[in-house]
């Protein structure tokens, strides 16, 4: 201080100026670290994976332009319903090993504060007479690929129905996007040209291999702008006339003429008389929580639901989702679900579904008390060793309106493009469903899934899936969570996971999707993982009896999580070209 004094008093205007010169040093070194700590800030994201955020409508699929053009129909004044109706329509066009018009599926649909479900799951055909059947159970080649694989397609019928009770644009109106999407085209990405190379039964139907191979015989390639008339005409029969316009008249008969050509068993009177169902979903609460899903014949929501009655029992709050410890009860839970679901879940039109025993609260507890904290159980141990194959091609779509109408979809063909086979003249790819049904039902010597009475074949009947499209309310009753997924008996597992990472771990829903998954069906006894969890925690759970199996990737959940007013929308990157749409 004595020192700047002297200065100051031989040399004043060089302190003041100097001092003023470090004055404005240090304020721009304070202006610059406050700037530099605001970009970092911003740029220094919690997660990688991250959400589209929004305070309006949101569409999430399994595909960018289908989720585009269910929200052109949102700001066309639609609302969730007349969305779900173009989307569901629409990836048959972008999407067509999953996306259709000749499968089926189940919806369930919130509006005006009230859940409901429908149920428009195919039925087999009304014409299949013992000497059929027969030769489906000793030929199980007949019930995948070809004309004798399908069940009466109930896409169409479960749309429409939706739109007929809740829709708010003119068909018509929403039809003219999908008309104009089919007729315009779409480019053949990577996944397409891939999946149609993994698909032989494409090629042995020739219809089929006129849509989706090239004169030469080339798959369709990558790039290729491929434009679909045969489909554009098929919708504008139903733009025009409805229901009608699919289930008789000109696509009907076009149905009967082929599957009469090639020994299918659908007939005119099994499209007329078939009837999509609007019914009560299933629930169970879950921490203050209360999670939807659907009813018999879907499968799925009774594994993940019972699964939920099973984890309520234990604080996974305060485990690590990544741990050995929480894997192992995830597993035990998932496992016991899927027993559940494989013994006693059908058709309720045929089957008497003990619903509410399944998913109370005391079978919920005795499952949780058979599981050891440590050591695997074996599935011998808790029922016949049952188990079928289920197809993987699924597909799931997850909506919400402006004014908080919202719609969980899932839907199939069953394997990736179905039995192959498409409708000449109308491109309507059918499903193979028949293929799900239990064949070997009351044979006591075979220990197998298809020997479950629940899902035992019959005229008419609709086959158990593992679909499980869910919807999720907060203790205020706020809807706050619509997910699902495609990929056969692997659908709960992914749905669990989505759940239980937002409610129990608090995770955002793309870091929730993006956890590495865990599935164990009964009676397998094999824990399937994917890639991230550690050698540590794998080391762990061989010591506890588990033979572990490296699984590439489990399904592709759809999900928007909707929190104090905002959608989070997420799509699962598992798969490509998926996408969220927002309203602004």
């Amino acid at each position: 201080m004595k020192l700047q004094k002297k200065l100051f008093k031989f040399y004043p205007n060089t302190v003041v100026t100097r001092s003023k010169q470090l004055f404005k040093l240090v304020l721009g070194f304070l202006v610059f670290s406050f700037w530099l700590q605001a970009q970092v800030n911003y740029i220094d994201y919690p997660s990688p994976y991250h959400d589209v955020i929004g305070k309006s409508g949101m569409v999430v699929s399994q595909n960018q332009e289908s989720s585009e053009l269910g929200l052109a129909i949102l700001n066309a004044g639609g609302n969730a319903i007349d969305a779900a109706v173009g989307v569901g329509f629409s990836l048959a066009i972008t999407l067509p090993r999953a996306g259709n018009l000749g499968g089926g599926g189940f919806m369930l649909a919130y509006l005006d504060g009230k859940v409901e479900a429908i149920d428009y799951r195919g039925t087999a055909s009304l014409s299949i007479d013992e000497n059929d059947l027969e030769n489906l159970k000793k030929d199980a080649e007949l019930r995948k690929y070809g004309y004798s694989a399908s069940t009466t397609p109930g896409t169409v019928h479960g749309l429409l129905t939706a739109h007929q009770k809740w829709g708010k644009l003119e068909l018509a109106t929403i039809m003219q996007f999908v008309i104009a999407q089919a007729k315009a085209g779409i480019k053949v990405s990577y996944d397409l040209h891939q999946a149609i190379i993994s698909a032989p039964q494409l090629k042995l139907d020739p219809e089929s291999k006129k849509i989706y191979f090239l004169a030469n015989g080339d798959p369709l390639p990558e790039g290729y702008l491929w434009k679909r008339p045969d489909l554009a005409s098929t919708f504008a029969l139903i733009a025009s006339d409805g229901i009608k316009g699919f289930y008789q008249g000109k696509t009907a008969e076009a149905f009967a003429l082929s599957m009469q050509a090639n020994q299918g068993y659908l007939t005119l009177e099994d499209l007329s008389v078939y009837q999509a169902k609007i019914t009560e979903p299933i629930f169970t609460a879950y921490r203050e929580n209360t999670v939807f899903g659907h009813p018999a014949p879907s499968g799925g929501a009774f594994v993940v639901l019972g699964a939920l009655n099973i984890l309520e029992n234990f604080t996974l709050n305060e485990i690590d989702p990544l741990s050995a410890r929480y894997v192992h009860l995830f597993s035990e839970a998932l496992m016991r679900g899927h027993l559940d679901r494989s013994r006693y879940v059908g058709d309720p039109s045929f089957y008497d579904v003990p619903t509410q025993s399944l998913l109370s609260k005391e079978r919920g507890k005795t499952h949780a008390n058979s599981i050891k904290v440590a050591k695997k159980t074996n599935p011998e141990k808790l029922e016949p060793n049952w188990l079928n194959l289920e197809g993987e091609n699924t597909t799931h779509f997850s909506i919400i309106d402006k004014d908080g109408n919202a719609v969980s979809n899932t839907y199939t063909l069953g394997y990736s493009f179905g039995s192959g086979v498409t409708i000449p003249g109308t491109g309507i790819l059918m499903n193979n469903q028949m293929n799900n049904f239990a064949y070997q039902a009351g044979n006591t010597n075979l220990n197998s899934r298809s020997a479950s009475p629940a899902n035992a074949f019959k005229p008419g009947k609709r086959p158990m899936s593992t679909m499980a499209p869910t919807m999720v309310f907060d203790k205020n009753n706020h809807l706050s969570l619509i997910t699902g997924s495609p990929g056969g008996s692997l659908i709960p597992a992914a749905v669990l996971r989505i759940i239980l990472g937002v409610l129990d771990n608090g995770l955002s829903i793309g870091d929730a999707t993006m956890l590495p998954r865990i599935h164990r069906d009964w009676p397998n006894d094999a824990l399937k993982l994917e890639t991230g969890f550690s050698s540590d925690t794998k080391l762990l759970l061989e010591k506890n009896g588990y033979q572990l199996e490296s699984n590439m990737t489990m399904g592709s959940t759809q999900s928007i999580l909707i929190k104090d007013g905002i959608n989070y929308g997420y799509a699962d990157l598992r798969r490509p070209n998926a996408g969220v749409a927002k309203q602004d």
